[in-house]
């Protein structure tokens, strides 16, 4: 199963410069039911960064109340390849 990436940060730091590959959900779009990934299977690895890691650690909580387990706070885009 392939690991998603996702980046919590909003469009306008995402688009200053992200990890290749990584789906933007700033944390508005998580908080009204992350739509985005409504066809990833609720058991996926998702590694989920922003700038420091307290946003993706929220991101993460979020995720976990609409049924998604297998979550990594990745921190920051410089730290994801280490939990891919």
């Amino acid at each position: 199963m392939e690991t998603i990436v996702v980046d919590v940060r909003e469009p306008y730091e995402y688009s200053s410069g992200h990890y290749k590959g990584a789906i933007n959900l700033p944390p508005a779009e998580i908080m009204s039911g992350a739509k985005k990934l409504a066809k990833v299977p609720k058991d996926a690895k998702i590694v989920l960064y922003c700038k420091s890691g307290a946003r993706s650690n929220v991101a993460m909580v979020h995720l976990s109340r609409l049924g998604y387990t297998n979550l990594v706070n990745g921190i920051n885009q410089d730290h994801v390849p280490r939990f891919l």
